[in-house]
């Protein structure tokens, strides 16, 4: 079992990395905001998963220990390989998705591509209990039902769901209607 890499950056590609260990080129699959992290790093320390099937071995990697055990998590869902996991960890931030899945929020569940009512509800089932007892949730972190919306809304609009999540991270603290989260959130797009 490969459990961690700790190398220097070689390429980057849409959904990997190649790390080289001594010599030898480690192709890592990872979440979209590890590849933003190691934007111009030059040496990197990735928690690992090795997947080990009849035809090959692929690589999964994490910046943090919390990534990598929420990752092995939710492996453990009928349903759940380790491409929709990644998914996961793509569209939300570790402690989003470990929030949303112990506080039972299936709307957000369901904005990641690949994910219906049904899986969503199953995730939730099954790793609510986990997940709150391996993370510490604390109640400011729980996304209220405007953020949601807000979420839903944009990924209607054709947003990624990364891209949802990162325009309502941006919102400002603050009690403002949807209609005003919204404007917000559309002119956080507009900035870029």
């Amino acid at each position: 079992m490969i459990a961690s890499l700790t190398g220097k950056v070689e390429s980057t590609g849409d959904n990997h990395v190649i790390i080289n260990v001594n010599g030898v080129g480690f192709q890592v699959f990872v979440p979209t905001s590890v590849l933003s992290d190691l934007a111009g790093a030059s040496e990197v320390k990735l928690f690992t998963y090795l997947q080990v099937r009849e035809d090959s071995l692929s690589l999964y990697g994490f910046l943090s220990p919390e990534e990598h055990w929420l990752f092995e998590t939710m492996l453990g869902v009928t349903g759940i390989g380790p491409k929709l996991a990644l998914a996961m960890l793509s569209a939300m931030s570790a402690e989003q998705l470990a929030t949303t899945i112990a506080t039972g929020n299936a709307d957000l569940l369901t904005a990641v591509p690949g994910i219906g009512k049904k899986t969503a509800g199953r995730i939730i089932l099954e790793l609510k209990d986990k997940v709150g007892a391996g993370w510490t949730i604390t109640p400011t972190t729980s996304p209220a039902p405007e953020t949601a919306e807000v979420l839903a809304a944009l990924v209607g609009l054709g947003y990624s769901a990364a891209e949802a999540t990162r325009a309502v991270a941006a919102l400002p603290a603050g009690k403002f209607t949807l209609e005003e989260k919204m404007r917000q959130a559309l002119q956080f797009f507009g900035s870029k």
